[in-house]
């Protein structure tokens, strides 16, 4: 049974989500497809392996994160932890945190599997449980941000949970995606709304209730947000597509990332 079918989806609808509502959504949604999820990405995101994006940008030939050996490491929107085992596995020493249940049990499963074994959080990335200034890095590939209904609190608990110079690098939709549906075909490159539209995309069952929530947040509006925490942005990462690769995961594929950036990587550091 697919994640919609499980939680009775029966539309789609553009309207205002506050947190809460938000929260409940995704913590629904995460945990009904996480299996579904793994078995088509698994390959993809594979078991011990840090992949930023879709476009298949990899920390270890990338390091945007920096040397992270002897380093606390935060990642923030975990799922089943690859990247954080990925970390452990060249010298950090992580936590990983995600809000679904089902897939940090199966991060738990992946652990036993692969014999990397990380620190697993469940909580949301809106109220991080940890110190201040307890990690020297924070990360996120597509984790959290664009589900969240307040990004600008998830920058002010990642600045205040990181060291002073710590690193905070976080990979999102490119915000100009949303102008567009989500189809990787021809039809996927006919702008449908306005990229200044900020209403949330809402999937809800039939009393109206929102079983998948997704945000969008404009390119200065990620820019403020990261600023507004106290964070310095040092680079936003485009990754081009790479020739040859045919890979097509959702909305992204060979043909649209040909045309436009389907990934905006942000890389910060608290001041």
């Amino acid at each position: 049974m697919s994640a919609e079918q499980f939680l009775g989806t029966t539309g789609v609808v553009r309207r205002p989500v506050d947190g809460p509502e938000s929260e409940r959504a995704s913590r629904a949604w995460w945990d009904a497809d996480a299996a579904d999820y793994l078995a088509e990405h698994g390959r993809d995101i594979g078991d011990v392996d840090f992949v930023w994006c879709p476009e298949g940008l990899r920390e270890a030939d990338a390091g945007l994160l920096g040397d992270v050996t002897g380093a606390r490491v935060l990642e923030v929107g975990c799922g089943s932890a690859p990247c954080a085992r990925w970390l452990a596995s060249v010298g950090a020493h992580p936590v990983a945190l995600d809000l679904s249940g089902q897939m940090l049990r199966h991060a738990a499963a992946l652990a036993d599997s692969t014999g990397v074994r990380v620190p697993l959080v469940q909580a949301g990335a809106e109220r991080l449980p940890f110190a201040d200034a307890s990690f020297d890095v924070a990360c996120s590939a597509f984790g959290a941000v664009p589900f969240v209904a307040e990004p600008r609190r998830v920058m002010r608990e990642v600045a205040r949970v990181l060291r002073p110079g710590g690193r905070w690098v976080f990979a999102v939709n490119h915000p100009m995606r949303w102008m567009f549906s989500d189809d990787p075909g021809p039809d996927g490159l006919v702008v449908q709304q306005s990229y200044f539209d900020r209403t949330p995309y809402v999937e809800v069952d039939d009393a109206g209730r929102a079983t998948y929530v997704e945000h969008h947040r404009t390119l200065g509006d990620r820019v403020r947000d990261v600023v507004a925490a106290g964070l310095v942005l040092e680079d936003v990462v485009e990754p081009e597509w790479p020739e040859g690769r045919e890979l097509v995961w959702g909305q992204w594929s060979p043909l649209r990332g040909g045309y436009f950036p389907g990934t905006a990587i942000f890389c910060t550091r608290r001041g």
